[in-house]
């Protein structure tokens, strides 16, 4: 059944009141069947009842990132249940799924909420889906920002590069984009020299992680990075809110605490203004919902539902990050003061 449609809305709010950033969902991105795939439905099994929103048909929006041809390929795979590669199923449903996902994250950048959706974007490239990905949930909205002259920060805190956001935004200087991921691991490249093109040199912040990497290096990196993508002065700060650097998640060797989460919502709203995030990874089942609601509650201001001892990273994951993180310095020394 699809969802009714509506039209995004602005909200404003009395200065001097913290904003919240409320939860954007509705079942539709359940019709996405991926068998027992780790990007499947059971992520959301461990959330309990969610409230649900009336959901905007994101595929108006579609074109602002990517081709009409490419559309018309994704339409025609899920019709006929194809793989797009190995790691990406798509069945009758996914489509749907994967179109209202970007117009769940289109109305978190409105209303500057949070879209729970699924299929995730951040692997998505402008003609090629990959690593899970349909659409390119977040560079949409991104995109829909950039065509209202606004200039937008892209934080992308999953453990994985989001290397198709990373290749839309490449060239250009509206968008920056910074992720902090696991290295190496898939994709299997954002390293520290890979910076942008063009005008959009210096506007891809890649910041990689040794496997071990816990709380006290991810503060880490808030510490020497926050400052420097300030210098951007961004409108709007977009969120790809993975939740797979948890120290029991499935695909990544990282070791972050469910606390943490809760840390990052917390300092991120201390610096930014306005914020909106959308659901890339995470696969721990029992996790992912634990560092989802404790974010979001360090963003909205909330006592933290779900403590976790803090992290600590071993000398030789110090060793390695303090190697990485002197070489990221000096790509972008001509571009950023540190």
């Amino acid at each position: 059944m699809k969802p009714p449609t509506g039209t995004p809305t602005s909200t404003s709010r009395p200065a001097g009141v913290l904003p919240s950033m409320p939860l954007i969902y509705h079942p539709v991105v359940l019709q996405h069947d991926t068998g027992l795939h780790p990007e499947s439905g059971k992520r959301f099994e461990a959330m309990g009842e969610l409230p649900v929103t009336e959901l905007i048909d994101g595929a108006p929006y579609l074109g602002l990132v990517h081709s009409k041809d490419y559309v018309r390929q994704i339409k025609s795979a899920c019709e006929f249940g194809q793989r797009l590669d190995g790691d990406t199923p798509t069945s009758a449903g996914s489509f749907e799924a994967a179109r209202f996902a970007v117009g769940a994250t289109i109305m978190a950048a409105e209303q500057e909420g949070f879209a729970l959706v699924r299929p995730p974007g951040h692997h998505a490239y402008a003609a090629r889906g990959s690593g899970f990905c349909l659409f390119n949930n977040v560079a949409v909205a991104a995109q829909h920002l950039v065509e209202q002259g606004k200039r937008v920060l892209i934080l992308d805190f999953d453990g994985h590069l989001g290397d198709g956001t990373s290749d839309i935004f490449y060239r250009t200087d509206q968008v920056l984009y910074w992720s902090i991921h696991q290295y190496p691991a898939y994709p299997g490249h954002g390293f520290v020299d890979e910076i942008g093109v063009g005008p959009g040199k210096g506007f891809n912040i890649n910041v990689p992680l040794p496997p071990g990497a816990g709380d006290d290096i991810y503060n880490e990196v808030l510490d020497y990075f926050l400052p420097v993508v300030k210098q951007f002065q961004p409108d709007v700060v977009a969120l790809s809110a993975g939740f797979d650097a948890h120290q029991r998640d499935l695909l990544l060797d990282l070791k972050l605490s469910t606390s943490f989460f809760y840390t990052l919502g917390q300092r991120l709203r201390a610096n930014f203004d306005h914020l909106f995030g959308t659901l890339e990874g995470g696969y721990n089942i029992d996790e992912m919902p634990r560092c989802l609601f404790n974010f979001l509650a360090g963003v909205n201001g909330q006592a933290m539902p779900y403590a976790e001892e803090a992290t600590i990273s071993g000398l030789r994951a110090w060793e390695t990050f303090e190697i990485y993180v002197h070489a990221v310095m000096g790509k972008l020394r001509d571009y950023w003061k540190f």
